[in-house]
């Protein structure tokens, strides 16, 4: 006979104000990033900011320090980087679809943002987070400009080049491929490699190979 397994009813709802607990003892986004400008260090873990990023910083401005000043937080504005107009020729900028502002921060100029991408003219399809939003490198795109920013006529991509695989391994296919469909070596094509990436590693990629591991029970 099972033997019934015993309800532990407070030991249950101590583990749960445990966890609030430690959830509400997170420090918020204010706190993490909250910046000394006479130093250029974060107050929170006082870790100094590189050098190289101080003039960004004392010049440029964070996400939400724009979306606060703005009506409705910025949603349907287009916002854009300094560092993609000096890499990128073709037009990158988020389309603000939805703000979660963070109350507690001072002046509001912390929280979430989630919008839709272009990035090199090409409009990612579904609504996804602003990622670092704190950085000093956010420019607003002026109302009247909008549509002269987004203006851009696609360059054809080149076709994709292929190279012979090496000798050992290009053996190799051509008799898997010789055993399986039952022909001579020789009248099989030629194997080639083609040289393009198909998997993008973003974050999503990530998650879902972490996520993917954990229901295998394969450690991450």
């Amino acid at each position: 006979m099972v033997k019934k397994r015993r309800l532990r009813l407070i030991a249950e709802m101590a583990r749960k104000i445990r966890a609030y607990r430690e959830l509400k003892s997170r420090p918020r986004d204010s706190q993490r990033y909250a910046l000394d400008y006479d130093t250029m260090t974060r107050t929170f873990t006082g870790k100094k900011l590189p050098v190289l990023a101080w003039k960004d910083v004392q010049r440029e401005t964070p996400l939400f320090t724009l979306l606060a000043g703005m009506r409705m937080f910025g949603v349907g504005r287009l916002f854009t980087r300094k560092s993609w107009l000096e890499e990128h020729e073709e037009p990158c900028y988020w389309k603000i679809t939805k703000v979660k502002v963070d109350y507690t921060a001072e002046n509001m100029d912390h929280g979430k943002a989630w919008g839709i991408l272009t990035f090199k003219g090409k409009e990612e399809g579904s609504e996804q987070e602003v990622d670092k939003v704190m950085y000093h490198d956010w420019r607003l795109i002026p109302k009247h400009e909008e549509e002269a920013f987004k203006q851009f006529e696609p360059v054809p991509e080149p076709p994709v080049r292929h190279v012979r695989y090496p000798p050992l391994l290009r053996a190799m296919i051509l008799a898997q491929q010789a055993k399986q469909l039952g022909l001579d070596v020789s009248s099989l094509p030629e194997p080639s490699l083609p040289l393009n990436r198909d998997v993008l590693f973003n974050k999503d990629y990530f998650r879902s190979q972490e996520e993917k591991q954990k229901q295998e029970g394969t450690p991450v």
